[in-house]
């Protein structure tokens, strides 16, 4: 038979469409492979593990697919020891099942530091170095002194704690500071629209001491924290007010710039809100 005739033979067309059938088969059956290895259309969003213990954490991972391991620790106060302080991928994040989720953890066994020697410093330099050390101040106390704003004591649980003494990372650590030998004052600072740290920071350098921080409903998680700001304060800020060395600011924090500006009537009687307040915290 010529190629010709076989070209429009039954044969060739009925070959060519079982062919055909054949070649499509294939295709579909690579296509439903490849959906089926990729998961395609599968990915689902990371879910938030911070502040899980490890237990917690697997069983979050697993029910949703997922794998779940630890391959770091590190040593915070934020979480209690053995809790999910970092994820990879973050929460959110789309994966496909069987995704491995790895978390760090904060040490069981806390991690510990040198204590500085702080004495003589000035007050600046005191903070500084504290947190450079990986400690947090506490306390400023204010006693007799011709070294005003100098650190004549450091105090860690409410006793000396003498430099080079071993101390878990992250302990309180309490200044006494030298006001002069006068009933020296400091103005009230103004604190209405800072955040968290510019507000802390202010406190400090004013010679005061952090009272309480308190946050409104706005205030729901650690982003929303961030973007926090101060619409209330007691005692108030006015330009003549004046506090003794090492007195408490009480601070509120909201995200809702509707609560600004501050109402001038909610604080009369700074020095009678104030003890009021200690009382009450």
């Amino acid at each position: 038979m010529s190629l010709k005739k076989f070209l429009v033979s039954k044969d060739f067309f009925r070959n060519l469409g079982l062919a055909i059938i054949i070649a499509a088969i294939i295709l579909a059956l690579t296509l439903l492979w490849l959906s089926i290895y990729t998961r395609h259309g599968q990915s689902r969003p990371v879910p938030d593990l911070y502040g899980l213990s490890i237990k917690e954490a697997r069983k979050v991972v697993t029910e949703n697919k997922m794998r779940f391991e630890v391959i770091d620790s590190v040593y915070t106060n934020i979480v209690p020891r053995g809790y999910v302080v970092e994820q990879n991928p973050e929460t959110g994040f789309k994966v496909k099942k069987n995704r491995r989720i790895m978390v760090t953890i904060n040490a069981f066994n806390p991690e510990m530091v040198e204590m500085p020697n702080l004495l003589e410093l000035s007050k600046r330099q005191a903070l500084a170095l504290i947190e450079s050390s990986g400690l947090e101040i506490g306390k400023l106390k204010y006693k007799p002194d011709l070294a005003i704003d100098y650190v004549l004591e450091q105090h860690y649980h409410g006793k000396p704690v003498e430099p080079g003494d071993s101390i878990q990372k992250g302990s309180v650590i309490d200044l006494v500071l030298g006001k002069g030998l006068s009933n020296r004052r400091t103005p009230v600072p103004d604190l209405i629209g800072m955040n968290i740290e510019d507000t802390r920071d202010r406190i400090l350098a004013s010679s005061l001491n952090i009272g309480t921080f308190t946050f409104d409903n706005t205030i729901e998680s650690g982003e929303d924290s961030l973007n926090a700001f101060v619409f209330k304060q007691n005692p108030s800020f006015s330009e003549d007010a004046s506090l003794q060395l090492g007195s408490s600011v009480y601070v509120w924090f909201t995200t809702d710039s509707m609560k600004m500006p501050v109402d001038s009537t909610l604080i009369t009687n700074p020095d009678s809100l104030l003890l009021n307040n200690r009382e009450e915290f």
